[in-house]
């Protein structure tokens, strides 16, 4: 009996040597190796106590369940330096699952509608047995079975969700006070993580979407919180990103959406804008004043170059006003006529003034 029980001692510590414990005996018979099959057990017994108090022991149980977790992409951020697993609890375990099973078959067909559960496509469900995560990840879509006794369930939606981060006043590098709120977009990728590593873990991205734009806009000056949202964006994107990969959830994307100025600071900046506008103007105006004098001279030197361009001229002015139906009628005078009276002028001006110097 002795044998038997060391040999299938044997087998399972060679199936789980990478995590329990190890023992390099690889005697070609049991006899040559102890003198009697009492010394063996004792020594495996206390080696067996050695390893329980260096903190290491685990079953071959939680070495599975930890590879199928493993396998689900989803990695414990809770408990202590090491999950103890004891044989009274597997015991225990093993007895409580026996008699669900029993209870469930004598109870049937009435507890068939306890034991089936149905989950929607866009839904998974985590089940735990006896308060442990059970192995093979999360179910769904569509059946999966439970017993009611032992196990217990939580549905987790994969559907991309969104909300809005509360309006945030935020002071910026430059001392200017500002009204900031966006919107989130996110979803589950892991709902074992989810579930397991987070107590709720809708409440904690809403917090921490608030925190992160605190943090990410109070390192920027208002020019460019108001020109650069989408490097804002995207770095809000990448924070949540790192932070929240443990949780499970995904950030799809982040949209500032509305950054609200104090009214004063409105009135500052829409008076600037006025001057900067109107200086603009007046600029504008000076040159394009500067460029029709320009122009004005160039076409006065060809005029004076050709006396008939000015009488064209006067006719053209005749078309348009004639083109209007208007009732008063211009007649041009010739600028020369003008000139021989001008120089009839100042020379009775000149007679006289000699006149009255004769006289004197």
């Amino acid at each position: 009996t002795k044998l038997i029980l060391l040999d299938s001692l044997l087998q399972e510590m060679t199936k789980c040597n990478d995590n329990v414990l190890f023992l390099n005996v690889r005697p070609t018979s049991l006899t040559q190796t102890f003198s009697s099959t009492d010394s063996i057990l004792n020594d495996m017994n206390d080696e067996v106590y050695h390893q329980e108090g260096m903190g290491k022991r685990n079953s071959v149980e939680s070495v599975s369940q930890a590879r199928s977790m493993a396998a689900n992409g989803f990695k414990k951020n809770y408990g202590t330096a090491y999950d103890e697993d004891n044989e009274d609890n597997s015991c225990c375990s093993v007895i409580i699952t026996l008699f669900s099973y029993i209870l469930v078959f004598l109870t049937l067909p009435l507890s068939i509608w306890g034991c089936i559960k149905v989950v929607q496509e866009y839904e998974r469900a985590v089940i735990f047995r006896l308060g442990r995560l059970k192995s093979g990840g999360a179910k769904g879509p569509g059946l999966f079975f439970i017993i009611p006794c032992i196990d217990t369930y939580r549905c987790v939606d994969l559907r991309t969700g969104a909300f809005d981060v509360p309006p945030q006043e935020i002071l910026t590098r430059d001392s200017v006070t500002v009204n900031v709120d966006a919107v989130v977009y996110y979803q589950v990728s892991n709902p074992l993580a989810a579930i397991c590593n987070n107590d709720d873990y809708n409440r904690s991205t809403r917090l921490l979407a608030a925190t992160t734009l605190r943090n990410v806009l109070g390192t920027r000056n208002l020019s460019e919180i108001l020109s650069d949202r989408e490097s804002i964006a995207d770095s809000m994107h990448q924070t949540l990103e790192t932070a929240t990969d443990p949780w499970g959830v995904h950030v799809d994307r982040v949209e500032i959406k509305d950054v609200r100025l104090p009214l004063q600071m409105q009135r500052a900046m829409a008076a600037e804008a006025e001057a900067t506008r109107d200086a603009r103007a007046k600029v504008i105006a000076s040159e394009g004043e500067q460029k029709s004098s320009k122009a004005l001279k160039e076409a006065a030197d060809i005029i004076a170059s050709s006396p008939a361009a000015l009488q064209l001229r006067y006719l053209q002015t005749l078309h348009s006003i004639s083109a209007e139906k208007n009732s008063t009628i211009i007649f041009p005078l010739p600028m020369e006529l003008i000139g021989a009276f001008e120089e009839e002028d100042n020379t009775a001006t000149v007679r006289r003034r000699k006149k009255e110097k004769h006289s004197n």
